[in-house]
């Protein structure tokens, strides 16, 4: 069976980028450029999420739809309880009140695969932790092929043995949160590409690669590597379709920010941003605590970006920010992938 990535003119995937970045208009750039677009269905309602794919469905019936699977760290309330203690000064400049009680959610994932179960799509992948046999088989059942998102061979091996149809392999430089499915563990820094050798030597599906794509050079790299396909969300941050707000567009480009680093500081789960001075004050006593952290940190970063203020927001970003260019996806894509155009 052929993966639906593969079935693109370009092997080039456009990163769910939840929370407002992946917008309808970014998915369909990426679309008609010739890559794969998958709808971010991270922070979602089912409903919310309905919305988005039935307009999907309209320039395409290649694409697919990521959820972020749920996997809570367990929280040591000791530490979260000092870790809001370090937070309520600053919080406090900018009139933010933080709620002690840590607050948790699934982010609706059984209503929203109960939905995609009722109204299939091509493909559906999971993050944040590996699809159970469970899921994969009610998705098989209904036609969709199932991607997950691995960040070591281990979770390669795992998914594999659950029946996936293809992974998607997270290097640690990629922007925003690890997909790791252990978000307490160490990521060690290493090169996607060794990644993707290392995995397709175990393991006998397709795979699409990400983490730290910086240009066609990187793209030629992974798919001499064995990818498939290579996947972009960085080098989509600045694009005309993003939902990428000024503020954070202005950082990308400034170099006021020089330099990026794996941090749990705004949500308690391990992702890659551009330094600045909240990950400088608040990584060192950041904790594993991921939604409870996310949902702790929201309104002062809602409130940071009211205040035009970089240095309180997160600005996921992977290592090859530098990469990231203004104007349309669709020319963007296409420039990355047009040596590897496919039959």
């Amino acid at each position: 069976m052929t993966i639906a990535f593969e079935k693109t003119t370009l092997p080039i995937i456009g990163a769910p980028m939840a929370g407002g970045t992946t917008t309808p208009e970014l998915t369909e750039a990426v679309a008609r450029a010739g890559g794969f677009p998958f709808v971010a269905g991270g922070y979602l309602t089912a409903e919310a999420l309905a919305s988005l794919v039935e307009r999907m469905r309209e320039t395409t019936d290649v694409f697919g739809v990521n959820l972020f699977a749920p996997n809570p760290a367990p929280i040591d309330h000791e530490a979260f309880a000092d870790f809001v203690t370090a937070l309520e000064p600053a919080a406090a400049e900018r009139g933010v009140t933080l709620n002690p009680e840590p607050v948790d959610d699934d982010d609706h994932f059984d209503a929203k695969l109960d939905w995609l179960i009722d109204h299939p799509v091509p493909v559906v992948s999971m993050t944040f932790n590996l699809p159970t046999a469970e899921a994969v088989d009610r998705l098989h059942a209904v036609g969709s092929q199932i991607i997950a998102t691995v960040t070591s061979v281990p979770e390669a091996r795992v998914a594999a043995e659950r029946g996936v149809d293809g992974l998607i392999v997270q290097g640690p430089r990629a922007g925003g949160h690890s997909g790791t499915a252990d978000p307490t563990r160490t990521i060690d820094d290493r090169a996607t590409v060794d990644l993707v050798r290392d995995i397709l030597a175990e393991v006998d599906l397709p795979v699409a690669a990400g983490g730290g794509v910086d240009g066609e050079a990187m793209v030629a790299e992974l798919i001499d590597a064995g990818a498939s396909a290579v996947v972009v969300g960085t080098l989509l941050l600045r694009s005309d379709e993003a939902g990428t707000s000024a503020t954070y567009r202005a950082a990308l480009a400034s170099e006021e920010f020089s330099e990026t680093q794996l941090t749990r500081a705004f949500t308690g789960r391990p992702a890659r941003a551009l330094v600045n001075d909240f990950v400088r004050r608040f990584d060192p006593v950041a904790v594993d605590a991921y939604p409870a952290v996310h949902h702790l940190t929201k309104e002062f970063r809602a409130a940071a970006k009211k205040a035009d203020d970089p240095h309180g927001l997160h600005l996921w970003a992977g290592t090859g920010y530098r990469g990231a260019r203004e104007g349309s996806a669709e020319t963007i894509v296409k420039d990355l992938g047009a040596g590897f155009a496919r039959d």
